[in-house]
């Protein structure tokens, strides 16, 4: 069975940082893509940040590019995702996803497995 588990979550003023980390575990990670999703209340769950199955290419939303950073250690079956310079609009509940393909996609529909989400509260 896939199991995704975050980390990392929690309160943190604006301009601070935050390491969410994301540990699967059931299939081969190393040959899967994974994304990073977050869902605000009364919104849409939307892309973060997403990367390949070797971490060759990336993928980053607007709103977060040059803020936040993806990353993956196939050895310990982990992704991360590094957030910097963090503004209250940044504040939602951040979810792991994994896609049974080498490849990212930003729609969330494309992921086979979910984590139960980590909540980041930015305050100003």
């Amino acid at each position: 069975q896939v199991q995704l588990v975050e980390s990392g979550g929690g309160l943190v003023q604006a301009g601070g940082s935050l390491r969410l980390s994301c540990a699967a575990s059931g299939r081969t990670f190393s040959t899967d893509a994974m994304g990073w999703f977050r869902q605000a209340p009364g919104k849409e769950r939307e892309i973060v940040a997403a990367i390949s199955w070797n971490g060759g290419n990336t993928y980053y939303s607007d709103s977060v590019k040059g803020r936040f950073t993806i990353s993956r250690d196939n050895a310990k079956n982990t992704v991360y995702l590094q957030m910097d310079s963090l503004q209250p609009e940044d504040t939602a509940v951040y979810y792991c996803a994994r896609r049974s393909r080498v490849s990212y996609s930003t729609d969330p529909s494309r992921y086979d497995s979910w984590g139960q989400g980590t909540q980041v509260t930015v305050s100003s």
